[in-house]
């Protein structure tokens, strides 16, 4: 995309692939040799674009990828065929067949999913890729880990299915590191009594590599924000990894207009000013990704200086306090979350005022918003 036509924008994010890469590159040095790589790339590779980000992954050494669900799946078979794709979510009977179709890898929670996977495979005259998933403590899919040695031993008796793994989900590692302990050591418990050897053992997500232990016999991590430059615990056992911040989000100032001291501002009337000011109508609101919940909190960069959100955020257009900014004009860029000057607004710091967190900011800059991708391939 020219200049040119980038100044038509209203909303935009830039995606730096070439930091993309040099963050994998980073994480991949710092685990070790032989572990091998499970890309998350589910939610449209977490907001950034899955076509891009994707090709950039299987150019540079990752092992597998992980998605959602069949339609994730299936696009990025139609990418490449030298890959295991592993789904993580549970797959509708009305779907099922293009995990045939296309070589995927389903995950198996319950003996009611493992029978019927096999007879699908076997009216098709296959074995399908499978992964037991052990549930550790989250309550969401996966076998109770009590449980998951009679349905490993079910599978095994299904001729049709093919265990290509085991694996859990850390719940709370971003914030409980005891919980999360407590939730490998359930793993491992179950492995004590399985044959392990030409399986995908994984556990460990980006979150949970500050508690990484390499003399657990996991052979795999599963990396997904992190690469992306997202930082979700204070420290990682790998050592320092630095990472970068892969996504910047943008929009324009459509108007400036003088207000007088008192006058009411947006929906609800929530935000009165306190004295005669200067506002900014910006191009973007909630319908682009900038939250409801910055009503009245948030801020974005102009001309390098903090402008306050004020007032409720609206579907197509936010408002913020220029006041102090006097040379800001139509057109100018608002950095809702990136870099100006000496100040900056990272995307925790934007989660964080939105009461959010990171991967439900990134999934939730919304399709209207055009991607621009920067950042050649480097070797």
């Amino acid at each position: 995309m020219t200049k040119n036509h980038q100044k038509q924008l209203r909303c935009w994010a830039e995606i730096n692939l070439a930091a993309f890469e040099r963050n994998l590159k980073g994480i991949q040095t710092a685990l070790p040799e032989k572990m091998r790589y499970l890309a998350v790339v589910k939610a449209d590779a977490y907001g950034h674009g899955m076509p891009q980000i994707v090709n950039r992954l299987m150019q540079s050494g990752v092992d597998a990828f992980a998605v959602a669900n069949v339609k994730e799946a299936s696009d990025i078979r139609h990418m490449g065929t030298g890959w295991p794709i592993l789904i993580l979510s549970p797959v509708l009977p009305e779907e099922a067949i293009q995990l045939i179709e296309n070589d995927l890898t389903a995950t198996i929670s319950t003996s009611d999913e493992a029978r019927w996977l096999n007879e699908l495979s076997k009216a098709n005259q296959s074995q399908l890729k499978v992964h037991l998933k052990v549930d550790t403590g989250m309550g969401r899919l996966g076998v109770w880990h009590t449980q998951a040695i009679q349905l490993l031993q079910t599978i095994q008796t299904l001729p049709h299915l093919s265990l290509q793994g085991i694996y859990t989900h850390f719940s709370s590692a971003d914030c409980d590191v005891q919980f999360t302990n407590l939730q490998r050591d359930r793993l491992l418990e179950v492995l004590k009594s399985v044959p392990t050897k030409g399986l995908l053992i994984h556990a460990d997500n980006s979150s949970s590599l500050q508690s990484f232990n390499e003399k657990n016999p996991f052979n795999a991590v599963r990396v997904g924000l992190l690469q992306f430059g997202v930082l979700p615990y204070p420290k990682s056992a790998l050592g320092h990894v630095h990472v970068e911040p892969v996504l910047s989000f943008y929009t324009r100032v459509g108007l400036i207009k003088e207000l007088p001291r008192h006058t009411d501002i947006s929906y609800g009337r929530t935000y009165q000013l306190k004295r005669d000011s200067r506002i900014a109508v910006l191009t973007a609101g909630y319908g682009d990704g900038i939250p409801l919940s910055l009503s009245n909190k948030g801020a974005v960069l102009i001309h390098g200086k903090r402008c306050p959100i004020i007032g409720r955020v609206t579907m197509d257009q936010t408002i913020v306090d220029v006041t102090d900014i006097r040379e800001v004009s139509a057109g100018d860029v608002a950095i809702i979350i990136g870099k100006d000057l000496s100040q900056s607004i990272s995307l925790n710091e934007f989660s964080q005022s939105a009461d959010s967190h990171a991967w439900e900011s990134l999934c939730s800059i919304t399709k209207r918003v055009t991607r621009i991708y920067k950042g050649s391939r480097e070797i």
